[in-house]
Order: structure tokens, then sequence, then C-alpha cells
């Protein structure tokens, strides 16, 4: 049975539209869950390729529409932007809205395995089942056998376990400031949400860290973009812990033709700088979905530098 989605609203930029959808999301146990979708204009002539973005913590599907800076680079490639929202929505859980970093606007991209929060909080299966089913009922021309997805901090996290989990489904995947290794004990964030949300706590949460994944791919065809600055107040936390991925990706076998991960000097964890990178994501994004070659994508990057 298809989903019924409604348009709550549109806003055309860039020569296309950016229009927001509600359904009820059976993930997220019917609750009403709302994603902002920016349709460019060659879908007049053909269908475009899609790129999901997952946004952070306490952020919503229109954090990333409004501050990210990707709507005219994806216009000028010719990609639909897929916007989803952070968590459920009036789930009603007890503790849900006590901390800014758990619950509402915290659900962390996994299924919860905790009780109390096992009906709603299914955000994994809310991304990967239930909004490529929701693009599908609207009809729109948009190719998802051509999808991409990418994110900033637990959005990042998000994105880079979400495609490394389904190198069927996704192209490529790229990170802003990701939380790189939630598993460990040194990432309090990953602590927090693993050990409420899952019954196994921190060890159940490695088949959701990107570190762990990545070791465990070796020998697959991956595309992964990643950059974080060095002024980051979270990486300097040891919130994010890029170093554990970039070296469980050399003890896989991955070099950076596969998996690139950049350190900005200077640049902390805000959408300033998400909006600097952005045009290097969207365009290696657009060129994973056109299947250029990985040179190519690199070429294309260093034109960005």
């Amino acid at each position: 049975m298809s989903l019924k989605v409604d348009k709550v609203s549109s806003n055309k930029c860039f020569g296309g539209e950016l229009s927001k959808y509600k359904f009820n999301s059976p993930a997220l146990g019917g609750l009403e869950a709302q994603f902002n979708v920016f349709i460019p204009e060659v879908t007049k002539i053909h269908p475009a390729p899609v790129l999901y973005y997952l946004a952070g913590l306490t952020c919503n599907e229109d954090t990333g529409a409004w501050k990210g800076g990707f709507i005219r680079d994806a216009a000028d490639e010719g990609i639909a932007l897929v916007f989803a929202d952070t968590s459920p929505r009036g789930a009603g859980v007890e503790d849900e809205d006590k901390d800014w970093d758990f619950g509402t606007g915290a659900g962390f991209y996994i299924n919860a395995t905790q009780t109390k929060f096992q009906k709603h909080y299914n955000m994994y299966d809310h991304i990967v089942k239930d909004l490529p089913d929701a693009i599908t009922a609207l009809g729109i021309s948009l190719d998802l056998s051509r999808s991409s997805i990418f994110g900033h901090s637990m959005g990042g996290h998000g994105a880079l376990s979400i495609y490394l989990l389904n190198l069927d489904k996704f192209l490529s995947a790229s990170a802003f400031s990701a939380i790189f290794n939630p598993s460990n004990p040194e990432c309090a964030w990953g602590k927090k949400a693993f050990s409420g949300y899952l019954n196994g706590g921190q060890e159940e949460g490695k088949a959701h860290d990107a570190t762990e994944l990545v070791r465990n791919a070796k020998g697959k065809n991956v595309h992964i973009l990643a950059d974080y600055g060095d002024a980051d107040q979270f990486y300097k936390q040891k919130q994010l812990l890029p170093e554990n991925f970039v070296t469980a990706a050399k003890e896989a076998g991955f070099d950076e033709q596969a998996v690139h991960v950049r350190e900005h000097a200077g640049y902390d964890h805000s959408y300033y700088f998400i909006s600097t990178f952005a045009p290097v994501h969207v365009k290696c994004e657009s060129e994973s979905e056109l299947s250029t070659s990985i040179d190519t994508r690199r070429l294309t990057l260093s034109n960005y530098l």
C-alpha cells in the first residue's frame, strides 16, 4: 500500500522548487513526519538523481535547506535534494525532551531496541525505507536508483553509517564534522545515544559506527568524502574522532581515492563551515551519481581547493 503524502508548502528557487511534505511514517510508529525536497528544473526533461541530507543534533528538515548553501549548486548540477528530519516528533516518550542531545531532535539515525523507544525511534528505517517510499508516492521525476547521502555532525554519522550498510542503495556518501566513531568510549554523544536507545549500549552501537563499518568494508567499492575543522569545539572534545576513521579505512586497504578525509585549519562546527565547502560535496556527489570515474571526482575536488 502506497503512502499518502501531502504538500505543506512550496517555494520557487534557482529555477526549481523547494517543497515541504508530510506523511504518517510507519517506521516512526505512524507519527506525522515532514521532509523537504528540492526539485531542479531539469526534471522537466529527465529524472534527476537524488541526494539525501541528514542534519545534526537539535535540527530538523528545514535546517539544511535554509543554512547549508546546497540548493544553488544542486540546481546547477541537476540534482534533487531531500532534507530529512532528525527524530520523531511528539512520540510522548518520558524524558524525550529533557536534553538537547537525546530524544527529540536527536534520533541518531538508528533503530531503537530499548522498549520505551522501540515503537517510534526508528530513524534508520525512516531514512532507508520510508523516505524513498514517500518520494515514490509523489510520482515526481526523480531517479532513486542514483541516490547518494550526506550529512552534518550526527547527520554525518548517519550518512556514513547508512551508506556503508547500504552500498547497494547509495552510490556515495560525504560528511561535514561527522561523529565518526560513536561507539568509542571517548565519544560522549555516542555513549548517551547508544546506551539510551539500544539494549546492548555501545557494543550494539558498533553495528552503526562508521569506523567499525569501514573497517569491515574491505574489498568493497566505496566513495566517501569527509571534512572537519581543527577549530571545531566538538572535535577538541573527542566527539568526532576522525583519526580513528582514517586509521580504520587504511587498515581496510582504502586509499584517498576511495575514502578522503580532510582537516581544515581554523574552521568550526557551524553552518559557516558547511556552506564554505558545500559546492565540493554537491559536485562530488553529482559526479558519482553520473557514474564518472573516481579520478575525475578527485580532479574536481582539486578545482575547488
